[in-house]
């Protein structure tokens, strides 16, 4: 696979943060636009999204690694804001693009991880989530981007394991007590 135009700007940052990714013993996963990108249609993205399997007692630690990769914090007491959160805020030094890791710590999450698969595009070599995987939490943000990125990945992805979506999508609806979501994105699937 090759890597897509869109990416270009993004190239230095992301090998990056696969790096940091690695180095946090391959706990985590990159997401958002760029997973997008490679699992479904690259479409315009300005940073980067990741999640790592991580508690609040690991932020110091990602922190530090981080900084070896050229990756600090983009507020003030970053630990703070990721202790209320769940989020870290993060800017690739070298290129000015933003980093946003989410700490993951639900049974999902874990799932995601075990299963992520190395994607190669060039030289480059990142751990993306399995295409069901990023479409229940495409589902979950369930922007309108969202809903755009999972026609891609469906598109590109004929055989996606339904019955893995439909449970992960019903049961993060009741939680979130969004009881049309699965309607919303089984429509997405049947299309």
């Amino acid at each position: 696979m090759t890597i897509p135009e869109q990416f270009n700007s993004l190239i230095a940052p992301l090998i990056a943060l696969q790096h940091l990714l690695d180095r946090f013993d391959e706990r985590g996963v990159i997401i958002g636009g760029i997973a997008t990108g490679f699992l479904g249609k690259p479409r315009f993205t300005v940073d980067l999204d990741a999640m790592f399997l991580a508690s609040f007692k690991d932020i110091p630690r990602i922190l530090d690694l981080a900084r070896a990769d050229g990756i600090e914090p983009r507020i003030e007491k970053v630990e703070d804001f990721a202790g209320k959160s769940r989020v870290l805020l993060l800017r690739h030094v070298a290129s000015g693009a933003n980093i946003d890791i989410s700490l993951g710590i639900l049974p999902f999450e874990e799932e995601v991880v075990d299963r992520s698969v190395v994607h190669k595009a060039g030289a480059i070599s990142i751990r993306l989530p399995t295409s069901e995987d990023l479409i229940v939490m495409k589902a979950i943000a369930h922007r309108p981007k969202d809903l755009e990125d999972i026609r891609t990945i469906v598109e590109n992805n004929p055989n996606l394991d339904l019955s893995r979506i439909e449970y992960w999508v019903k049961s993060f609806a009741e939680v979130l007590e969004m009881p049309d979501l699965w309607k919303q994105i089984e429509k997405i699937l049947k299309t």
